[in-house]
């Protein structure tokens, strides 16, 4: 599927080596890497720049890289993200291209922002149309290793000090060619909790000599989801999911213990907060009325991934200029989550979504697995490099544009 380019304002630039780039992208996408082991991604990654001319540094989240792009005298400066693990899955694509390494795929397209911000810092490299400093971050294990937070750890704002930093990740079912950015909260918070009820076992046949743990965590189920039908506010959203329940050995035992494990997902702090203080006290409460006694842990991972408004304005008008207004859609937020959200606690910016079409990219049948992330279907769509490209150079150009 190739972009109408006439109808969009892609650099002719970055058009032209796009077949260059999509090579890139498939080479990336034949070799996945999990989180923190992206070592030949990097090696990749930091060839690309040292050969334009860009200097590096590696090392931040162990084998995370940053380019550097200076022009002019201005002490602004811009970042840009880009995230470059894959999934432990086992890729059903039968393509040239794909993943040579079993049990791991670039399922969510991480080898196609790669490879998008790479086309970007070539541009940007050769031709330098702004005053200021690109930082082009390609960032390790977004896939639940908390990549982001660890180079923030390793010093990256404080080594390369930004006024705002940006990410964009494909989204599938909007046509290609449209963009989609909006102010305040766009993923969830993900959390993890763990609950092990500890009762007394005994004879299935004679209930009134044990303690049975399992009615009480099937009321723990259905109790936690009056926390969001009754102590949130309807107009706020939050999951509490027990997707998990792990207990006894035989049928005809009771179990000593009980273990629920689950996630909850919201879009703030203060509500994740409040769910993780409502589900302890029931959880201990309704324990205790039944003679049981529990261990609750619960886990914050990812904090909700929040837009700052005029960084979310920012970006909607460069992507109107590059596609046009009716385009450009408001992202409507989705439970998922996404470690750029440590970077948006740090510094403003905006995480912002690129289409990926619905799948008819590819030529094979695979009905929605084409263009749906975490599919074992899945492809990055290459039609999408040269439009991302440009995104990237036109913001930064806007960004640090020359007084």
């Amino acid at each position: 599927m190739l972009l109408a380019h006439t109808a969009m304002k892609i650099i002719d630039a970055i058009a032209q080596q796009s077949s260059a780039h999509a090579a890139l992208r498939r080479d990336i996408h034949a070799h996945p890497e999990l989180c923190f082991t992206e070592v030949r991604t990097a090696d990749v990654v930091a060839q690309k720049l040292t050969e334009w001319g860009i200097p590096i540094h590696r090392g931040l989240g162990t084998t995370g890289v940053v380019g550097i792009v200076k022009n002019g005298n201005s002490s602004r400066a811009i970042g840009l993200r880009a995230d470059m693990d894959a999934l432990p899955m086992q890729e059903a694509n039968t393509f040239a291209h794909t993943s040579t390494m079993p049990g791991k795929m670039h399922a969510c397209g991480h080898d196609g922002h790669t490879a998008m911000l790479l086309a970007a810092a070539q541009y940007l490299s050769t031709h330098r149309n702004f005053d200021g400093t690109v930082y082009l971050i390609f960032q390790p294990a977004e896939e639940g290793g908390g990549g982001a937070r660890e180079m923030i750890k390793d010093g990256l704002f404080e080594r390369f000090p930004m006024d705002a930093v940006f990410g964009l990740h494909n989204w599938p079912g909007l046509d290609v060619g449209f963009f989609a950015a909006s102010p305040g909260p766009v993923m969830a918070s993900s959390n993890e909790f763990k609950i092990t009820l500890h009762g007394k076992g005994g004879h299935a046949a004679m209930p009134h000599n044990a303690i049975d743990p399992v009615p009480v965590a099937c009321q723990l189920v259905q109790a936690f989801q009056t926390i969001i039908s009754r102590n949130v506010k309807p107009i706020e959203a939050g999951v509490i999911s027990v997707t998990m329940i792990h207990t006894g050995e035989a049928t005809n035992v009771i179990p000593n213990n009980c273990e629920l494990q689950g996630t909850v997902r919201t879009f703030s702090l203060d509500l994740l907060g409040m769910i993780e203080q409502r589900m302890q006290h029931i959880t201990e409460n309704l324990c205790a009325a039944f003679g049981l006694t529990a261990e609750f842990e619960f886990q914050r991972n990812y904090p909700p991934t929040i837009n700052s408004a005029a960084e979310a304005e920012f970006c909607r008008q460069v992507m109107t200029d590059i596609v046009g207004a009716d385009k450009v859609q408001v992202q409507e937020p989705t439970m998922g989550a996404e470690d750029f959200s440590y970077m948006l606690l740090a510094k403003p910016g905006c995480y912002a979504f690129i289409a990926n079409g619905d799948g008819t990219h590819r030529a094979m049948g695979h009905g929605a697995g084409p263009c749906m992330l975490h599919n074992p279907s899945y492809d990055f769509n290459d039609a999408l490099l040269p439009l991302g490209a440009t995104y990237w150079v036109r913001l930064a150009e806007a960004f640090l544009l020359p007084k």
